[in-house]
């Protein structure tokens, strides 16, 4: 169709973000310039352009765990207030600059104590920079709603007190809580507390499931921990069966998600870089879209998968043809999956979004 989505057009419109992690998501520049200013030694390049091409071939490995080794060097930057704010200052304009209008990003206070910061101070430092980034955004046009969300690693132990943190600031800018970190070996009933303290506090969490583990990590963390949202959910795909004759089957847990509406928080390019799909066009989001699963479109890590929303949604539309309004109906997942108020969702779906995908397809 001549008004197919083009990646220059898909940036101008309004996308929701609900899966990007703050430290995948630095600017290379603003790696080598901290690394610089905190003393951090570690860079295999201090180069912005080489340091780049680095985190993006280094990442593409096809292991989750070695993908997760990338995130040394991030993380070694970001230990002051000064560094945390400014890396999500630079995350809000960033994505608002990439026409994302909505935005749930994740990041783990106990990840940035190394020079003695609390985990309070960690979450007082990212929030002061979204609010910066979205200032500074607005001052050029661009309008977005910046969200926190907590994350604890899961093969540490410190996910109630995070969980306990989400809560209290849950009307500051954090919207949820979360888990991350390597899935083989670390069930998300380890934590199984503190879901069920965020549960009696009616909180909002989604937890990494199905990316580098399979079903029994998504049955667990609906099933025991209860979670609202899987985070990837990619391996669903393993309770599909697609027969000869094109007829789809749905074991019980791939229909438990669907019928309830689970949302799935995938990242395409991120997939495959971890080796969770093949490639974009075997990856599992073409048949779930098709058999109207919650799909959401996300980035994961900008930095490491060199990767905008913008450029994610391009490569759906080249690998399974989408036009906008399949790019609409995924924004509208996302929307509706967001963990701010029913009231606040809705006003972005029908003053925002459906306008803008109208226009656009017109």
């Amino acid at each position: 169709m001549a008004n197919s989505p083009t990646l220059e057009a898909i940036r101008t419109a309004p996308k929701v973000l609900l899966h990007d992690h703050l430290d995948g998501g630095l600017r290379p520049s603003t790696i080598v310039e901290l690394a610089q200013e905190t003393g951090y030694r570690g860079l295999p390049s201090t180069d912005p352009a080489d340091l780049g091409r680095w985190f993006l071939g280094a990442a593409h490995s096809g292991s989750l765990e070695r993908y997760l080794d990338t995130f040394a060097h991030t993380i070694g930057v970001m230990q002051t207030p000064d560094a945390l704010a400014r890396v999500a200052s630079e995350c809000a304009y960033d994505l608002a600059a990439d026409g994302v209008v909505y935005a749930e990003v994740r990041f783990a206070p106990e990840l940035h104590v190394e020079s003695g910061l609390s985990h309070q101070e960690v979450v007082n430092a990212v929030l002061e920079g979204f609010a910066q980034g979205t200032k500074s955004a607005a001052a050029d046009g661009y309008q977005i709603r910046m969200a926190g969300l907590l994350s604890a690693m899961r093969q540490a132990a410190s996910a109630r007190e995070i969980a306990e943190l989400a809560v209290r600031y849950r009307d500051a800018g954090v919207v949820g809580f979360d888990i991350a970190g390597p899935e083989a070996g670390y069930p998300p009933s380890r934590h199984l507390d503190a879901f069920e303290y965020l549960r009696r506090e009616n909180a909002h969490f989604t937890i990494h499931a199905g990316e580098g583990f399979g079903l029994p990590s998504i049955w667990e963390a609906l099933q025991w921990c209860g979670t609202d949202r899987l985070g990837h959910g990619v391996r669903i795909f393993d309770d599909v069966t697609v027969h000869d004759d094109g007829r789809v089957e749905l074991g019980r847990l791939a229909a438990y998600v669907r019928d309830k509406r689970i949302p799935l928080e995938m990242a395409p390019t991120s997939n495959v870089h971890t080796g969770a799909a093949k490639s974009i066009v075997d990856h599992p989001i073409g048949l779930l879209r098709t058999l109207y699963f919650r799909v959401t479109v996300n980035t994961d890590n900008r930095l490491m998968s060199g990767c905008t929303l913008g450029s994610e949604m391009a490569v759906l539309v080249d690998a399974f043809g989408y036009e906008w309004s399949d790019l609409q109906w995924l924004t509208i997942n996302a929307m509706k999956s967001a963990f701010i108020p029913f009231d606040e969702r809705l006003a972005l779906i029908n003053d925002v979004i459906k306008p803008a995908y109208t226009a656009l397809a017109e």
